[in-house]
């Protein structure tokens, strides 16, 4: 029986030190914060936003490791395992899996394009040499690959390939993943301005980088428009935070952005990784304006 996976998940930054060491105590205090006071409904460590191709093996698996062990259960912690090499996704999931992990999240293999022969046997062999649900995601801007609904309908075949986290901003894909999996596949949002109209065709989830500064909020979005059906209560709280998600999804800054909006809110997280540089004026100027308007 394969686990769900539903609410709103934070995909963890990953806290630097200023001599650019992995930040655990920080960590440590931004997990307890996330699940005692945002309420968040489950972790992402080692995602996209957690910079994870900018840290070593073994800074992927203290995040791991810590992010597991500080949340002892109370949420599911979904742990971003992809790699290049199918070799090394698979180390990095059995890691996982023996961690204690509820779950991992992977972005196709990226940099080398592969085609969808290539994707399928990529998961194929993932998922027959660990024991652990995946959540696949389809991420085109950052993988350089655009896995099709068709191609999700193939991968939903495998039983412990059971979600998916939908990036493509391609709305159509929600229901015709649904149309084509039904109860096989569930679809996590992937994009921060699409999230209320994913709600509403039937995502079940939300991994979200916002959900870092503003938990209680993201929450708030989710319980109004999945939970409770108020749309008009989740239109306007959406509407409230939409310059937010656009300002994120325009950009593509989510690392940079994440990581000024924590130190604005007096969460200081450290600084991104070179090549990442924390953002300009103007648009810390524009992050801070927004995150007023939150009244956070």
């Amino acid at each position: 029986m394969t686990r769900a996976f539903q609410g709103v998940y934070t995909v963890l930054c990953t806290p630097l030190t200023p001599d650019d060491k992995v930040d655990e105590t920080a960590l440590r205090k931004h997990v307890r914060y996330l699940i005692d006071e945002g309420k968040i409904h489950g972790v992402i460590p080692n995602g996209s936003t957690g910079e994870f191709t900018a840290l070593s093996e073994a800074e992927r698996k203290l995040v791991a490791e810590a992010v597991i062990d500080e949340a002892a259960g109370k949420v599911p912690i979904v742990v971003g395992t992809a790699s290049v090499s199918t070799e090394e996704t698979i180390m990095y999931t059995q890691y996982a899996q023996n961690a204690g992990a509820d779950g991992v999240m992977i972005v196709p293999s990226y940099y080398c394009h592969p085609n969808d022969r290539e994707i399928y046997g990529h998961y194929k062999a993932i998922a027959e040499n660990t024991d652990i649900d995946i959540v696949v995601y389809n991420n085109p801007g950052t993988s350089g690959v655009d896995m099709q609904p068709e191609l999700i309908a193939r991968l939903a075949e495998f039983e412990r390939i059971s979600h998916v986290k939908e990036s493509s901003g391609d709305m159509s894909r929600v229901a015709e993943i649904q149309r084509l999996c039904g109860d096989k596949m569930r679809v996590l949002c992937g994009c921060d301005n699409l999230a209320l109209e994913m709600f509403i065709m039937g995502a079940v989830g939300w991994v979200a980088p916002p959900a870092n500064m503003i938990p209680q909020l993201c929450v708030e979005l989710y319980e109004f428009v999945a939970v409770k059906k108020d749309f008009q209560k989740a239109r306007e709280l959406y509407f409230k935070l939409l310059p937010l998600f656009t300002m994120f999804e325009s950009t593509g800054q989510y690392i940079q952005l994440t990581k000024a909006g924590l130190e604005i809110l007096g969460r200081p997280y450290g600084i991104p990784r070179k090549p990442l540089l924390p953002p300009t004026d103007k648009d810390r100027n524009r992050l801070e304006e927004i995150l007023a308007s939150l009244r956070m």
